[in-house]
């Protein structure tokens, strides 16, 4: 391979490094306030249970919808039944909270003892009354997020195949009802005919309502309409999945929810690139209606009306670097959207490489790169940390994306950082939360010029001479 070949193609390597990233079982975070009525037990141990307290700040005073169902040492030994110990624990919770469905996340210890959760959830469900869905969201994947993606390929077989006509509700579909909220039935019927002929479509990924909203009206104003979301707000409103049905996901680390939903619904997958940032945004947009031979209207100015509200931050960051440690698996689409905000980005760090599900985000990555006439970056699959850091002395980037295990050290250095995890919990998705992206990139940048201009650099010399 020639330098000229290797600077305008794809590398990628793999250093078989540890994986620094939090366990999957942090998915419930996010995913009991998603789905309002459901329940989210948690099969571990005391360790799981500490995990979950810090990390996700739980008030002595708050009522979460999870728990945890700690795994003493007559459970670990089989001493015990565990089908009548988790009977106990999920009669109580129909008792005080009575949600629509309760979702069992086994953890490393429920493997290693093998506990038969799935062989265990249908005949527990069908005595309690109350659908038990099994996910084994535990530490051997590769990153955090991946819990999610195992949630919601569990939950794509709890979907309906079909719907009768009396049970064809308008409540089924909570986002329909939002959107047509207050108006009158024959204005929602003269819009329903501006939708175009198309094959059902459903999107799979947990984003916030508003976030939901957002992208369904983008998809709306091409005429697209969405037949329903994965996960929904509520469980009863689970999106109808049959065969033939077109699915595509939000997020990059839903390849296994992606595998789920194509070989046992027999779906199509849309493969394309994530709606982070207005360029992804508009060619999200624009695959889904190619793939239903739509032709999307008004896209290339909605977007360059972005880029020119985000210029006050893109000039903070255009001309310098970006490295990416690797911990939440959207690495690769927030390194394309900086590269189009102009910054290059030597590396890019990532726990697991799906290049089958995100085929097309690695296109449109090579592609803003020789656009944007910068280099390609190594993609380096399961980073060696220590390794990392070498280079990261080597190559002085401006600002480093990492786990919240390095940022400190980091810093400690002299070196800029932001944590990933940041960017998970963000809404990120869309035209309109592009900022959202630029403002939590900017900020190490944005701290730095204001103690510059406080003078904070000459403290500190005067304080290193004492």
């Amino acid at each position: 391979m020639t330098l000229a070949q290797e600077s305008t193609s794809l590398q990628f390597e793999c250093e078989t490094g540890n994986y620094h990233t939090f366990c999957p079982i942090s998915c419930v975070a996010w995913l009991y306030q998603k789905i309002e009525d459901s329940f989210f037990l948690v099969i571990g141990t005391k360790t799981c249970g500490y995990f979950l307290q810090n990390a996700m700040g739980v008030m002595i005073f708050a009522e979460p919808r999870y728990a945890m169902a700690e795994l003493e040492e007559g459970d670990i030994s089989a001493q015990l039944k565990d089908y009548e110990e988790l009977k106990r624990l999920c009669l109580q919770i129909k008792r005080d909270r009575n949600p629509s469905v309760i979702v069992w996340i086994g953890t490393c210890t429920t493997e290693i003892i093998k506990m038969d959760l799935e062989g265990l959830a249908p005949k527990l469900e069908s005595e309690i009354g109350i659908p038990i869905v099994t996910a084994r969201a535990n530490g051997l994947d590769y990153a955090f997020t991946q819990g999610e993606d195992t949630v919601l390929a569990a939950m794509a077989h709890k979907c309906p195949k079909s719907v009768k006509e009396e049970e064809e509700k308008e409540e089924r579909n909570a986002i329909h009802k939002l959107l047509n909220f207050g108006r009158k039935k024959e204005d929602i019927s003269q819009e329903e005919s501006e939708y175009k002929e198309h094959p059902p479509l459903v999107l799979f990924g947990s984003l916030p309502d508003p976030v939901v909203t957002n992208l369904t009206l983008e998809l709306k104003k091409q005429g697209v309409k969405i037949s329903g979301w994965l996960p929904s707000k509520r469980y009863t409103e689970l999106p109808v999945i049959d065969e033939g049905y077109y699915v595509s996901g939000v997020n990059p680390f839903l390849s296994r929810t992606a595998t789920t939903l194509m070989r046992r619904r027999k779906c199509k997958l849309i493969g394309a690139p994530f709606p982070i940032g207005p360029d992804g945004t508009r060619a999200w947009i624009e695959k889904i209606c190619s793939v239903f031979n739509i032709e999307p209207q008004g896209l290339e100015e909605r977007e360059a009306k972005i880029w020119e509200s985000l210029e006050e931050y893109i000039k903070l960051i255009r001309g310098k670097s970006v490295f990416f440690m690797g911990d939440n698996l959207l690495e690769i689409s927030l390194a394309r959207f900086l590269i189009r905000c102009g910054m290059t980005c030597p590396e890019i760090g990532i726990p697991y490489m799906d290049k089958r599900y995100q085929k097309a985000e690695l296109d449109f990555l090579e592609k803003t790169c020789n656009e944007m006439g910068v280099p390609v970056p190594r993609i380096v699959e399961k980073p060696d940390n220590y390794n990392q850091i070498q280079r990261i002395y080597e190559l002085k980037p401006d600002l480093v994306i990492t786990g919240m295990a390095h940022a400190n050290p980091l810093e400690a250095r002299g070196i800029n950082t932001k944590w990933s995890v940041e960017f998970t919990f963000a809404q990120i998705h869309g035209f309109t939360n592009a900022r959202d992206i630029l403002e939590l990139a900017t900020r190490p940048l944005r701290r730095n010029n204001n103690l510059k201009e406080l003078g904070w650099e000459k403290l500190v010399k005067e304080e290193a001479k004492i």
